[in-house]
């Protein structure tokens, strides 16, 4: 997995992830601090809504993003992105009102909309084969499991030192260095075939995305994902703290299992998909996921819930999500032609927060109204119509050659090469305004 580190370009990319990441699990950690400073109880309303901020912020902000990237040096774009971040976040300490942070908020959060599905996109230029790209999905996914583990612990030892409004120059410094680091490097930036409208630019992805039957599958997998993940990060603490009686302690245990069974399936997963179609791997890992789910959901309306069980279940989560959500960048490369791909990895990233955005207050609400038991079975449920879905709207084997006629060609245009019908693997495009029907 570490051999595509070689590639300079790529090194210096996953280094100013790293540094991003941690920058970004620092400012988490500052941000509940800072809520609870300035609202006292009322922390938890003001996180609550920051996060629905964030999440409006990333349906909205990342097609028109990806629009206007189209006629953008990317690096320039990048490197840009990075130092708006960072001067959002070292003015977060200075704030004294509470309507003050959901604007920096927003601002921060749209800058990410931007950056990333253009950083996403660029990853798939750099390293052209496949096995390689596969490899940086795995180290990708790895990277931000282990910030979700290492992040608090550095936070943590930091306030030993420092007060927390100093977390967020941590923050600054993580985007700072990040802008380095990609303008160290020269990007590709593929440019558009032929000038577009604004609104064709901002609504290409999503269309190229819906008309995609693969991709299409891929929304039904990301509403499985985002249901499973719900439940586990919205509700692990007040199932450890308030239904087990545990400490803070046992919170960043079980979260650490979700992480833990994300990181088992990240390191396995470039041996997976070197011998298995991606369709059945992420159908698998949703199958894990959901079945996990259900599992938990019979245990705690049967038996008393231990720390260890709920690990295990979290830990056979996050390895379902893993494996469901890491080969997504595959599908998505496969699907547009290199200009098209920040314009369809910025409606992968649009589309997969929605999902979040319904899962996200859902899962909060039924565990105050109803327990985790019916929080439980009612992820359980969505997920199986999500599996369902998938098996429906994604033909197997949908990246194979597909025979077709271009009835609106004459027979000598170059794209025929003298075949009508011909056939080749469909990618949606001026020439394919929508797919084929199969056999």
């Amino acid at each position: 997995m570490l051999s595509v580190l070689g590639n300079r370009v790529y090194r210096h990319l996953f280094a100013a992830q790293i540094v991003a990441l941690t920058g970004t699990g620092l400012a988490t950690v500052a941000l509940g601090l800072l809520a609870y400073d300035l609202a006292g109880d009322a922390a938890g309303l003001v996180l609550g809504t920051a996060l629905t901020i964030k999440m409006v912020a990333y349906v909205v902000v990342a097609p028109i993003a990806a629009a206007f990237a189209e006629r953008i040096n990317r690096r320039r774009m990048l490197v840009a992105l990075d130092l708006v971040r960072a001067a959002v976040a070292v003015c977060l300490p200075f704030l004294t009102e509470i309507w003050q942070v959901y604007v920096l908020i927003f601002v921060l959060q749209s800058a990410s909309a931007g950056f990333t599905p253009a950083f996403q996109a660029t990853i798939p230029d750099v390293l052209t084969n496949e096995e390689d790209y596969t490899r940086a999905l795995s180290l990708s996914r790895l990277a931000m499991d282990m910030e979700s583990l290492l992040s608090p612990m550095l936070a943590a030892a930091l306030l030993t030192l420092v007060s927390f409004d100093s977390l967020f120059w941590g923050t600054g410094f993580g985007f700072v260095a990040s802008a380095l680091l990609v303008v160290s490097v020269i990007l590709p930036s593929p440019k558009p075939a032929a000038p577009r409208g604004i609104y064709d630019r901002t609504t290409r992805g999503i269309r190229i995305y819906l008309k995609t039957p693969r991709l299409r599958g891929l929304l039904a997998l990301n509403w499985v994902a985002a249901g499973l993940s719900a439940m586990v990060i919205v509700n692990t603490v007040v199932i450890v703290r308030a239904d087990m009686g545990l400490a803070e302690s046992a919170v960043a245990l079980a979260l650490a299992g979700f992480g833990g069974g994300s990181m088992i399936a990240a390191m396995l997963l470039p041996h997976l998909l070197a011998r298995i179609e991606d369709r059945q791997v992420m159908l698998s890992g949703a199958v894990i996921g959901t079945g996990a789910m259900a599992v938990m959901a019979v245990l705690t309306a049967t038996t008393p819930l231990t720390l260890p069980v709920l690990v295990a279940g979290w830990a056979a989560i996050g390895f379902g999500y893993s494996v469901t959500l890491t080969p997504s960048g595959r599908l998505l490369t496969r699907s547009a032609h290199p200009e098209d791909r920040p314009a369809v990895f910025a409606a992968q990233f649009t589309l997969s927060h929605a999902c979040w955005l319904v899962f996200y207050p859902l899962s909060g609400w039924l565990m105050t109204t109803s327990g985790a038991t019916v929080v439980m079975a009612v992820v359980t449920v969505a997920s199986a119509a999500g599996i369902i879905a998938v098996l429906m709207v994604w033909p197997r084997n949908s990246a194979q050659s597909v025979p077709h006629s271009h009835h609106d060609l004459p027979p000598d245009h170059p794209h025929l090469a003298g075949d009508a019908p011909h056939s080749h693997a469909i990618i949606i495009d001026e020439l394919h305004p929508r797919y084929p029907q199969q056999p």
